[in-house]
C-alpha cells in the first residue's frame, strides 16, 4: 500500500514518480497584478519565455536548473495579508520538488520567507550583491539556504562576497 500523496499541501515534497509537468523540464511561474490587492513579480532570474495572458496575468517559463526569487504580496481593506519571497532552483525532470503555490511543477526551496520585515531584508542582500556585480541567479546556492536560516532565527546573514563567489565558481567548476 501507498502513502497518500500530499502535492496539494504548500511546500510538500513530490516523489519523481508523481511529477507530471505538461512540459518536462520547464517550470513555469503566473505572475497577477491587481494594483493595491495581489502583485507577484520576479525580482531576479533569466526566463526562457515571457507570455502575458491578459491585463493582469503573465506566465514566465524557466530551464531547468535555473534560480529566480519569486515574490508575492497581498492586502485587503485592512492591510498587508501576505508578503512572501522564494528564491527557487527549478528542477531536472524526474527530479524531486517542492510544491510553491503558482510554480509548476515546484522546484528547490533556496530560501523560503514570509513577512515583511524578512522580505525587506532579503531584498537588500539581493540589491548589495548585484553592487558587487555579481548576477544574483550565479549566487551559490549555500548562500541562500544560509541567508534562510539566518534570517528565520532572527539574526543577521553574512555578506557575500567577491571571494565567496570565486570560491563558488571554482567548486561549480571541479564539480565538488
Amino acid at each position: 500500500m501507498s502513502a497518500p500523496s500530499v502535492a496539494s499541501e504548500p511546500g510538500a515534497l513530490v516523489p519523481a514518480r508523481e511529477q507530471g509537468s505538461p512540459f518536462p523540464g520547464i517550470t513555469t511561474v503566473e505572475l497577477t497584478w491587481v494594483e493595491q490587492s495581489t502583485e507577484c513579480w520576479i525580482r531576479f532570474g533569466a526566463p526562457l519565455l515571457d507570455q502575458i495572458l491578459d491585463r493582469r496575468r503573465r506566465l514566465l517559463s524557466f530551464a531547468a536548473g535555473s534560480v529566480f526569487a519569486f515574490v508575492r504580496w497581498a492586502s485587503n481593506d485592512y492591510g498587508t495579508v501576505l508578503s512572501r519571497l522564494d528564491i527557487v532552483r527549478t528542477v531536472a525532470p524526474g527530479g524531486a520538488y517542492t510544491t510553491l503555490a503558482c510554480v509548476t511543477p515546484g522546484g528547490e526551496l533556496l530560501l523560503h520567507l514570509g513577512g515583511w520585515p524578512k522580505v525587506r531584508r532579503v531584498l537588500e542582500l539581493i540589491d548589495a550583491i548585484e553592487d558587487l556585480g555579481i548576477d544574483p541567479c550565479a549566487v551559490a546556492p549555500d548562500y541562500w539556504r544560509h541567508a534562510h536560516n539566518r534570517l528565520v532565527a532572527g539574526q543577521a546573514s553574512r555578506a557575500y562576497s567577491l571571494a565567496r563567489h570565486r570560491a563558488w565558481l571554482l567548486r561549480r567548476e571541479i564539480g565538488a
